[in-house]
């Protein structure tokens, strides 16, 4: 259908291509083969032909191509003299020639084309072929003809239909075990998107290419034309496209035509029974038309009904019936699912009524679909109904309120938050509200889940004061106000709300209540108390919600336990681990916009910790094709802006950080610091200490929260801001430098209260303040580095250790004795973690610092100083290893641990498996076995 101009990439035909070229190889007895492709118009036939064709050419075939026309027996031999003709035979045929004789003609001229090679015959549009071309194909493919032929064919399928003579010819064909009959399949989701991407760009959005997968049903020609038309702005369908599928719809009988236009106004798919009476054809005439429809490609039939081939062909009938027919057709519709025995399908009964205009027949069953699509936790589809609901009523009709609540309520639950707060404001002005308790309660989960939890706080207060809350409102209020505070980072309120919260639910609390509070108690304990009891009233909290099976209870379980575990507590790989089984399990409750995009960022947080850069990339990647709003979407911008500052993306940065600072309205302190800190560290890399500073300084002045690990890395940063301004000979703030001493002082004193996993990262941050304040001070002192260096590295959090060995090594080069071997083993070492994680800019930084103290980050490193290498002995296996990686591998050799070898050589654990995996890279090997095996014979 596309000139050979037009060709798109050739997409998920690769494997057909290569089976076709091996059968059009293999000779049957006769000498001869051939291969014949069916397929629907534009499924890609004629390509895959010109391609075979191109690549047997090039193999040493002689190929001969021609094409059929619908002109009958007008012009015998069509196809065929035209192919001669390519090669100067003039193909003329006078009225004296009988078949036979013609038919031993034509196959001399082609063993005169062919010479010495083997004659490759292409065929294009053989369902049009005459009948002397039929005959002349099966003479030459029975062996009469001696000639070494072979026959590649194109053929319509949805010509194939009734008594068509090329169906007998292939049936007599495929008794020949050198004749293959290939039925070319759509293209499946995964080869469109392919197809699609290639043709419109990458920068694409998933929907639009997703659209085109289910306009096109997966036809590669139909795929390129609505490609084209996305990357060239056009939004009407394309006149090329349109004509070719109304000009095969004229070509359906009467009835076949009445039965696709049923289809396409049909919900997929369309049972029989009610086809039938939409149609009002008997059954016979019913089941012809339907055989009809399906031949020519248009209709599929299966046990559960009938479906378009192309959902395209609806748009486009869509257009050319009248709006009086259209309204008649979905009437039928309605009223034959009406009539139909059991129970009524609601959602289809919705559609139809609606199409036909009859809205308040349509609105029972817009509900009942709704509350059908919430029993099964579809809230998206939940809130689609609801809100088509609103649409069919006015505003003074009775039923408006409990419909704007429903909608209100299913819009936060599939992820719409500011819409949630928009229904339940026109909800709260209605005379018939419901109580102002309830709007409170209701207010403040909305206002949480959009970010804006100091309102939310607020609205939750005001439940809880007022004398008409009842003892199950206060329990929800309370069990939700302590999960709330935990956000803010306040665990010793969140504590004291949860433990009430649980007092009361005793007596009238509800599942979700317990849930909700009992994963609340169980951090706000783990975190300032005894981990493993608050771990304990977690992991209760989850096998409740396990119980329940609601997707809020199981979201809000496995939210707490994933982000415990990874942050305060430190199992990050276990973290990582119960937070993509909690995303996976709650994905298919239909909760894959909030719940399951909040686990994945927590999985990207986690796995950025350890320095898993590049897997965290693509975590997070999948869960923003979910599209997130509210603190749903802020949770998951940060930890892909974390990402991008360490990986220098600073454009990209910055826009996450603009839409976070949008999105937050009144956050919490989880949200609010790490944004600070995080502006504050892609301030350092770009140089603007001052805003870095500010952005500190703010984050110490707007927080309440007693959370010492968000502190000490906002601590942290703010220390090392002011050092590295120092370092480039910019004043320092002392009066910031105050405030963040006295900050330092504040964690000090309450790490002693603080869990023992805690307590053990706030000492990290203590270690890596003081090394700060020391180089602010000029002491150039790496044993506070060092320190700070061996407290992560037991964290198994590489980034933090990689810096503080950077940091030692530049301390250990400015004394008055440098002590240049542990300087170059430690930045040898950092250096090793950056380029490994991909951290672009710190690794440039250690690049600087090298070349400043002239240390060579490998012992054939030519960038950062100039020294010669030796060159390694001829045929020496071992002579693409740098110095230390030969050590690590003569180690290995000898069957020690990467602990052990680490204790030997005096570097990180983390760094001998940096190095083990530079090993096998460059000698090619898999296993320690493997590269031992190297080592001895080399030795």
């Amino acid at each position: 259908m596309a000139s050979e101009e037009d060709d798109g990439p050739l997409v998920g035909r690769t494997g057909t291509l290569t089976d076709v070229e091996s059968d059009l190889r293999n000779a049957g007895p006769g000498g001869t083969a051939a291969v014949f492709v069916t397929g629907e118009s534009g499924i890609g036939k004629s390509r895959l032909l010109r391609e075979t064709a191109r690549a047997m050419r090039d193999a040493g075939f002689a190929v001969l191509s021609g094409t059929c026309l619908d002109i009958g027996d007008a012009s015998p031999l069509h196809p065929v003299l035209q192919a001669l003709r390519q090669y100067g035979h003039s193909g003329a045929t006078t009225a004296a020639d009988d078949a036979g004789a013609l038919l031993e003609r034509v196959s001399r001229d082609l063993t005169a084309v062919a010479g010495e090679r083997r004659l490759l015959l292409v065929l294009d549009d053989l369902q049009w072929a005459d009948r002397s071309t039929r005959q002349l194909l099966l003479y030459l493919l029975a062996g009469l003809g001696d000639v070494k032929l072979s026959v590649l064919a194109a053929i319509r399928a949805e010509a194939l239909h009734g008594a068509h003579p090329l169906r007998r010819m292939l049936a007599e064909l495929r008794r020949l075990r050198s004749v293959r009959v290939v039925d070319l399949a759509p293209l499946d989701k995964t080869e469109t998107l392919e197809l699609v991407n290639a043709i419109a760009g990458d920068g694409l959005e998933p929907e639009d290419a997703e659209r085109v997968y289910k306009r096109s049903g997966g036809n590669p020609f139909v795929a390129e034309e609505l490609s084209r038309d996305l990357r060239d702005g056009r939004v009407e369908l394309s006149d090329t496209l349109r004509e070719i599928f109304l000009s095969r719809v004229d070509e359906l009988p009467p009835n076949a035509h009445a039965v696709v236009h049923a289809v396409a106004a049909g919900v997929e798919p369309v049972d029989h029974a009610i086809l039938a009476k939409v149609t009002k054809l008997d059954e016979d005439q019913l089941i012809e038309a339907i055989r009809a429809a399906v031949a020519h490609r248009f209709v599929t039939s299966s046990s559960d009904g009938y479906r378009l081939r192309h959902r395209l062909v609806a748009e486009i009938l869509a257009a050319e019936v009248l709006p009086a027919e259209a309204t008649a057709l979905h009437r039928r519709f309605a009223e034959a699912l009406e009539a139909a025995p059991g129970a009524p399908d609601h959602a289809r009964l919705a559609y139809h009524w609606r199409q036909a205009g009859e809205p308040a027949r349509a609105l029972p069953s817009v509900v009942a679909a709704a509350r059908g699509a919430e029993k099964l936790y579809g809230f998206t589809e939940a809130h689609r109904y609801w809100s088509l609901a609103l649409d069919l009523t006015t505003d003074d009709a009775p039923e408006r309120t409990e419909l704007l609540a429903h909608a209100a309520e299913s819009a936060h639950l599939c992820g719409e938050h500011q819409r949630a707060l928009t229904r339940l404001e026109e909800l709260a002005g209605r005379p018939d509200a419901p109580g102002q308790v309830d709007l409170h309660l209701r207010r403040a989960r909305y206002l949480a889940a959009a970010g804006r939890s100091a309102t939310a706080e607020t609205e939750y207060e005001r439940a809880l004061d007022s004398p008409d809350c009842t003892p199950r409102q206060r329990v929800t209020a309370a069990a939700h106000l302590a999960e709330l505070l935990l956000h803010l980072g306040r665990y010793a309120d969140a504590n004291a709300r949860a433990q009430e919260a649980l007092e009361m639910a005793e007596v009238n609390g509800s599942t979700a209540d317990l849930v909700r509070a009992s994963a609340a108690l169980g951090f706000s304990a783990a975190f300032r108390e005894d981990p493993d009891a608050g771990l304990a009233v977690i992991r209760n909290a989850v096998d409740i919600a396990e119980r329940s099976g609601h997707p809020d209870d199981l979201g809000v379980a496995y939210l707490h336990l994933a982000e415990l575990l990874t942050g305060p507590l430190n199992s990050i790989e276990e973290g990582v681990l119960v937070a993509r089984r909690g995303a996976e399990r709650l994905a298919s409750l239909g909760v894959g916009r909030t719940y399951q995009t909040r686990l994945l960022a927590i999985a990207g947080n986690g796995l950025f910790r350890v320095g898993q850069w590049a897997e965290a990339d693509a975590v997070l990647e999948a869960a923003m094709q979910h599209r997130p709003s509210g603190a749903d979407a802020v949770e998951l911008l940060l930890a892909r802006c974390r990402l991008w500052v360490g990986f220098g993306d600073v454009e990209a940065a910055h826009r996450d950080l603009e839409a976070v600072a949008t999105l937050l309205a009144g956050g919490g302190a989880r949200h609010v610091l790490p944004m600070l800190t995080l502006r504050a560290g892609l301030a350092m890399w770009q140089g603007r200490h001052a805003a870095a500073r500010q952005a500190v300084q703010r984050g110490l002045t707007e927080t309440r929260s007693d959370d010492l690990v968000l502190l000490g890395v906002l601590a942290w940063h703010g220390l090392r801001a002011e050092a590295e301004a120092h370092a480039i000979g910019e004043p320092v703030d002392p009066g910031a430098i105050r405030r963040l001493r006295t900050v330092v002082d504040r964690m000090a004193k309450g790490v002693g209260n603080a869990a023992s996993p805690v307590r053990a990262v706030i000492d990290g941050y203590l270690d890596l303040c003081a090394a700060e304040i020391s180089r602010i001070e000029d002491r150039h002192d790496p044993e506070p580095w060092l320190r700070a260096a061996t407290a992560w590295d037991r964290r198994h959090q590489p980034y933090p250790g990689a810096y503080a060995r950077l940091r030692q090594a530049e301390a250990a080069l400015q004394q008055r004795r440098p002590r240049r071997l542990a300087a170059t083993t430690a930045l040898r070492e950092a250096y090793g973690t950056a380029t490994a994680m991909g951290a672009r800019p710190f690794a440039a930084e250690i690049r600087t610092v090298a070349q400043r103290f002239r240390i060579a980050l490998a012992d054939d490193d030519a960038e950062t100083v100039s020294m010669p290498a030796p060159a390694p002995e001829q045929g020496d296996e071992l002579g693409v290893l740098t110095q230390r990686e030969r050590q690590v591998l003569a180690a290995v050799a000898e069957g020690l641990t990467n602990r052990e070898i680490g204790e030997r050589l005096f570097i990180s654990e983390r760094t001998v498996g940096v190095h083990v995996g530079h090993i096998f890279d460059k000698l090619q090997v898999r296993t320690r076995v493997q590269a031992s095996r190297v080592f001895l014979t080399a030795a």
